[in-house]
């Protein structure tokens, strides 16, 4: 059983992986074609601006490669098992208990943040896509659609607090829900700032929920999680520095959404800070200089989040994302000990 399951997912995180590779180059001369580059801000962000100016006219909504093909595959292994394919229904991962939402949040946020994208390249409206009470109304609601699911239909209002204990907290779950997911969803919308370094963060994330969602049973779950990851690795081969194109609100919002989401359904939300190492910090940088800048009227960082920090000391691009990939990399891995340690003491 538990071999069939693991090349059930090596299977489909392979085939995520050649789908999303096969995909890139038409969606690069789709993007070339249609102008979808990257118009950097000016008004209110001098130092962003400087320190990004060569970066005007890169290609943005790549994260489309991250989704779009997967979408595809997870349809058409449905379709083939829903019309009697007997060895489509080894590889179909739609499960109403563990993959209806996390499905369902992923495409929605991905497509929602494609809208914001474009609205942005092609500035449709003043504000050069989506306001941020607009996304965090969005957001809100979809986070909201979500909790009440949980609450209501499967009866959840767990919190597990690990090597400690769980507690009920009963409809107070449903804030509780939608806070996650939303911070979750704006904390990876703060760290896509650098070329690779929001894929190069989410990778061992979502690599180590995998490990988490397979060792507690939830094989669809992992197998869902395995085929975002594999196409992630085909996103990052060209979303590295000097990256062909960014990945946009589309692959940031979604990857967040998913993370808060796979947190939740395993009873590990308060293992998101190894997990999510990175996002936690960018987001806790904004926070603190907001904070200082209105109470103290100082910053204490140069720019945030706390990448353009770096940048703005003189470190090299490439050098920021690396250093924070291994640091992605081993407080993902210190989540996961955590994660062992409460399942089996």
């Amino acid at each position: 059983m538990i071999i069939s399951q693991i090349i059930r997912i090596l299977t489909l995180a392979t085939a995520s992986f050649a789908g999303s590779i096969l995909f890139t180059p038409l969606w690069l001369k789709f993007l070339k074609k249609r102008n979808f580059a990257k118009k950097t801000k000016k008004e209110g962000a001098p130092i962003f601006s400087s320190l990004h100016q060569k970066k005007e006219g890169t290609l943005t909504a790549g994260g489309v490669i991250i989704w779009l093909p997967l979408l595809v595959l997870v349809l058409f292994i449905w379709f083939l098992e829903k019309i009697g394919n007997g060895f489509f229904s080894y590889l179909n991962i739609v499960n109403r208990a563990q993959t209806y939402l996390p499905l369902a949040a992923f495409f929605g946020a991905a497509i929602i943040g494609l809208i914001d994208d474009v609205l942005g390249i092609f500035k449709v409206r003043k504000s050069q896509g989506l306001q941020v009470k607009e996304k965090i109304f969005l957001y809100t609601f979809i986070s909201l659609v979500g909790s009440l699911w949980f609450y209501f239909k499967l009866n959840w209002d767990i919190i597990h607090l690990p090597l400690i204990g769980s507690w009920s907290i009963g409809a107070f779950y449903i804030l509780f829900f939608v806070f996650v997911l939303v911070a979750s969803a704006f904390s990876a919308n703060e760290t896509d700032g650098l070329d690779g370094l929001l894929g190069g963060t989410m990778l061992p994330a979502l690599s180590c929920q995998t490990i988490v969602a397979f060792s507690l049973g939830k094989y669809d779950l992992a197998c869902f999680l395995a085929m975002i990851t594999g196409s992630l690795l085909a996103f990052l081969w060209d979303n590295i520095y000097p990256a062909k194109f960014f990945g946009g609100d589309t692959a940031s919002m979604s990857l967040g959404i998913i993370l808060g989401i796979v947190a939740i359904l395993t009873h590990t939300v308060f293992l998101l800070p190894f997990f999510a190492f990175i996002p936690v910090l960018e987001s806790l940088s904004v926070i603190i200089q907001v904070i200082s800048k209105k109470f103290f009227q100082r910053k204490i960082f140069i720019s945030t989040p706390i990448h353009h920090h770096f940048e703005a000391k003189g470190w090299p691009e490439p050098q920021i994302t690396m250093r924070f990939w291994l640091l992605s990399w081993l407080s993902s891995v210190i989540g996961l000990i955590i994660f062992f340690l409460d399942k089996f003491l």
